[in-house]
């Protein structure tokens, strides 16, 4: 356990800042996951409207450091790919 005041604040710190994290990854998940249902639904102006919702979401996270930027591109060209080929 620790014992000097800056590694207990650090636990303090960590704690706070993986909650946040946390948050902001199932904020990611959920908006992927509109996508996802969306696609499946086949209604491709569906699809088109949450992929736009989706964007902002990735670009935030990785600008905030949840996601690593290659990550974010690799899920949104994915999904692009997958709400293009929608008849």
């Amino acid at each position: 356990m620790a014992n000097t005041p800056q590694a207990k604040k650090r636990i303090r710190r960590n704690d706070r800042r993986a909650e946040i994290n946390g948050n902001r990854i199932s904020r990611i998940r959920t908006f992927v996951k509109k996508v996802e249902s969306a696609i499946e639904g086949g209604d491709k102006t569906v699809a088109l409207a949450a992929l736009t919702e989706m964007q902002p979401e990735l670009a935030r996270g990785v600008a905030r450091g949840v996601l690593h930027k290659n990550t974010a591109s690799r899920k949104l060209s994915r999904l692009s790919k997958r709400v293009a080929s929608i008849a």
